[in-house]
């Protein structure tokens, strides 16, 4: 049952200690803006004079300190027109605290049997939060600028790393050109290509969108495509098809992908037609499964006679790929022609060979 007030002064006892029991700062106000209660930790949050509070006009506390533009604007404009207003943000310098920002809510008290208006105003110290957001602010900022850094340096290093790589094909190139023997000469193009396919994997994956991932079908695509356009001379023309599931794959492996596929196609076009032959096909596939994949060059050929990769250094370089990728080659060559299968763990490929 609602308990009655015997008198004025009882119900303005209770109505000063729910004001007291608010945690947050309020100042009870009458329509000219006078001071008629105040909570406790206002006075405590703002270190003011009760005696200089109770009955003055908001604006003259504290020599004036609360004469604030922003504040003015919410009591003299919104809260005539709004009755009340949450999250009002003011920021101000005060005499015993310093600088605070503090959120106002203001509530505008219309009374059923009398014509006075009161305002109440809260305040919610916001200081310390803004602080910590300014200062996340600028965290961000740095970090955003040292990744900015980073890709121009490893934009930097990528396009040095090319050039050095242009620069040692063109060496070799020349030692060929001038050995007398057609071994090292042999020897020395070999190097000079393997180079080249260095630089074709670094140049298809300094062009790509990402840095971290690699969009797999693009880079493969890519990749094949330069090396046909390159490589495949008029004499017998060779189609490069790629077959790839999409997704991404991060940048090492990447690398090795792409270490592995020029080989790979490199040793098809030079050996696995070594008569003309018509629709000569060289099919790349790469194929998924949850974390595993299998990637697969084979092509139509001549087969195991010439189509099979001797135990020379192109094979060495692939095997070493193969075990830093934690994965499987296995090698098939018969009359149909030769397919390379790099798997890891156990998959089922679903695509073809090149026939």
């Amino acid at each position: 049952m609602f308990h009655p007030i015997a008198s004025i002064e009882d119900a303005q006892t209770l109505a000063q200690a729910i004001v007291n029991t608010i945690a947050e700062p309020l100042l009870v106000l009458d329509e000219d803006l006078r001071v008629l209660a105040v909570s406790r930790s206002f006075y405590e949050t703002f270190q003011v004079d009760p005696e200089q509070t109770l009955g003055s006009p908001l604006y003259a506390l504290g020599g004036g300190q609360w004469d604030i533009p922003a504040l003015r604007l919410l009591l003299e404009t919104i809260i005539p027109e709004k009755t009340a207003m949450d999250g009002f943000e003011v920021e101000h310098d005060f005499q015993a605290i310093g600088r605070r920002t503090m959120l106002l809510n203001a509530r505008k008290v219309l009374y059923d049997h009398s014509s006075a208006v009161t305002i109440l105003l809260a305040f919610n110290d916001i200081t310390a939060r803004r602080v910590i957001e300014r200062e996340k602010e600028e965290l961000l900022a740095r970090a955003e600028d040292l990744l900015r850094q980073k890709d121009v340096l490893l934009r930097e290093m990528e396009h040095r790393v090319a050039n050095s790589l242009q620069i040692i094909a063109s060496i070799l190139l020349l030692k060929a050109r001038s050995a007398t023997s057609e071994e090292t000469r042999q020897h020395l193009k070999d190097a000079h290509q393997r180079v080249l396919s260095v630089a074709e994997v670094q140049r298809h994956l300094h062009t790509s969108a990402g840095i971290e991932e690699i969009d797999v079908v693009s880079y493969l695509s890519k990749l094949c495509s330069s090396l046909a356009s390159s490589m495949v001379g008029e004499d017998q023309p060779i189609a490069v098809n790629v077959t790839a599931q999409g997704g991404w794959i991060d940048s090492q492996k990447a690398v090795s992908l792409g270490l592995i596929v020029t080989e790979l196609v490199l040793n098809a076009i030079k050996y696995a037609f070594p008569m003309e032959k018509a629709k000569a096909l060289i099919q790349v596939s790469y194929e998924t499964d949850g974390a595993d994949w299998k990637l697969t060059v084979s092509d139509n050929g001549a087969g195991k006679a010439a189509g099979t990769p001797s135990a020379g250094l192109g094979t060495a370089i692939v095997e070493a790929l193969v075990k830093q990728l934690e994965a499987r080659m296995d090698i098939i060559s018969d009359g149909r022609g030769t397919s390379v299968s790099i798997t890891r763990a156990t998959f089922t490929s679903r695509i073809p060979r090149a026939a």
